[in-house]
């Protein structure tokens, strides 16, 4: 039977999870989580991005993740790599100020220019005016989370 697209087969990912559990416990630190994503330009995935998916994928807070964990988190990452080809319209690899500007206006966002601008310079760690794609991924779910922050702190307990 055929996998569905974007899911990987149990076994690719099994092999991927113990070739960076280089201490054998049966779960990745972030830092070994690094070491198996790709941010499509041959550096490791932003520390600070990998350190937001454990805490999104980390079911008993032991800081690190089993495999099923690490498999769930694995299609979490190949879901957000689809959304971001599908606005990187110029296919350079990385999201520039407009494609960013169409993605949260798609998402449902509407955010005025300067805040955009603020964004960019937040998530931007080159310095090029480019977003990659571990911080395209930081940067959603940080707007996520603060808008989750706002509904809360607006509701009259």
């Amino acid at each position: 039977m055929a996998q569905p697209q974007g899911v990987p087969d149990r076994q690719y990912l099994l092999r991927v999870f113990q070739s960076v559990d280089t201490d054998r416990s049966g779960t990745i630190s972030a830092h070994e989580l690094q070491r198996a994503l790709s941010n499509g330009t041959w550096n490791p995935f932003n520390p600070e991005t990998v350190r937001i998916m454990i805490g999104m994928f980390d079911r008993n807070s032991s800081g690190q993740i089993d495999f099923d964990e690490f498999a769930a988190l694995w299609k979490y990452v190949t879901d957000w790599q689809g959304c971001f080809r599908s606005f990187d319209r110029d296919g350079s690899g990385n999201i520039d100020r407009n494609e960013l500007r169409n993605a949260l206006t798609t998402f449902g966002y509407r955010l005025s220019e300067p805040f955009i601008g603020i964004l960019m310079r937040r998530f931007d760690r080159s310095g090029k005016g480019v977003i990659l794609f571990d911080d395209f991924i930081q940067c959603c779910v940080v707007l996520h989370y603060e808008q989750f922050l706002t509904m809360v702190l607006s509701l009259k307990l």
